[in-house]
């Protein structure tokens, strides 16, 4: 099994989220990150879907949600010509004695404060999910009260767009 990133743009309707993870789902598949958002067009939004899976089955799944209604398109998106980030917010123990550690390691992953408090720091970061675990493990020691994170999203690099040149299926 490998890690496959989906890119699904779907109408901007209620159920229709429920409807492509409940396809997942009856299909057995496990979904390691998921992001969904509004596009530059209002009327669409994007699902950016992380999962583990042979070609074979999730070519399958992919057949199935092009044949839902509120899906306009799919496209898979290749490590190596798309940008990836995820976010963390992480809420810190930093007394005063371990303030200026816990800064130097926050610099060191250009990571960024967000909400200071006298007994804990608040870092907002963005990037790979490695990096972000670097931090994380950079962080424990110090200790971690609290701990948020976001699906990934990713985009095709370059100037073509998953909409460009497609035609958007109406409602």
């Amino acid at each position: 099994m490998s890690k496959h990133t989906l890119s699904v743009l779907v109408e901007n309707k209620p159920g229709v989220l429920a409807r492509v993870g409940g396809l997942f789902s009856r299909r057995g598949f496990n979904i390691n990150s998921l992001a969904v958002g509004e596009t530059e067009n209002p009327e669409v939004s994007r699902i950016t879907i992380v999962v583990n899976a042979d070609s074979s089955p999730l070519e399958q799944v992919t057949k199935q949600l092009n044949k839902l209604v509120n899906v306009l398109k799919i496209v898979e998106l290749d490590p190596g010509v798309s940008v990836a980030r995820e976010l963390v917010l992480v809420k810190v123990r930093a007394d005063r004695a371990q303030r200026a550690q816990v800064l130097e390691t926050v610099n060191l992953f250009r990571a960024r404060v967000v909400d200071v408090a006298p007994d804990t720091l608040t870092i907002e970061a963005t990037g790979t999910a490695d990096k972000l675990e670097a931090l994380l493990r950079d962080l424990e020691s110090f200790g971690i009260k609290e701990m948020v994170q976001s699906g990934l999203v990713a985009i095709g690099r370059g100037s073509r767009s998953i909409t460009t040149g497609s035609t958007l299926r109406a409602a």
